[in-house]
């Protein structure tokens, strides 16, 4: 899905809005827009994640995933596959951390100078700014362990952890 068209509407109401004002305002606005694109795509994304996961979580045995392709967005829908009714089918996967559009802090981030070209080449291949991609790049690490964190849970919770010894075994043979 290209976001390009829904970001160029925003900008075209934005650019009539300020048309009621004078030079400097419609100046102003076109700045404006121009600046707080990355945010928008950023924002839809986020939107379309959130909406995924809704799915996803309606859907049983489906699994809706959004996914960055450059600069477009691409909606993904796996499963449909029979599954066995023992096994209980995955649980859809946590939404990205949501962005509240609250305070902005300011880091200094220190990188070896290879890595830090290899960052700027994939933020200019997605169309993004370093500090955009290093931003959704955070985010993304924070859903992972958000991830990881809630399969372990699910792992002590299931009795394979917390000291117990037993092992269980599933699966078949085919002889």
């Amino acid at each position: 899905m290209d976001l390009t068209p829904y970001i160029a509407n925003l900008r075209e109401d934005l650019a009539n809005t300020a048309s009621a004002g004078d030079e400097q305002t419609r100046r102003a606005a076109a700045l404006l827009s121009s600046a707080l694109e990355p945010a928008v795509r950023l924002t839809l994304m986020n939107a379309l994640a959130d909406l995924a996961a809704e799915v996803t979580a309606a859907l049983p045995g489906q699994v809706v995933d959004v996914r960055l392709d450059g600069r477009d967005v691409r909606v993904v829908v796996t499963g449909g596959e029979d599954r066995s009714a023992s096994a209980p089918p995955p649980p859809p996967p946590p939404p990205v951390p949501p962005i509240d559009g609250g305070d902005i802090s300011r880091i200094t981030l220190r990188l070896v100078e290879q890595i830090k070209g290899q960052a700027e080449q994939a933020a200019a291949a997605q169309g993004v700014s370093l500090n955009t991609f290093v931003a959704q790049a955070v985010q993304g690490a924070l859903g992972q362990a958000q991830q990881h964190q809630q399969r372990h849970q699910r792992w002590q919770d299931s009795g394979s952890g917390g000291g117990r010894t037993e092992t269980k075994l599933h699966g078949w043979v085919e002889g």
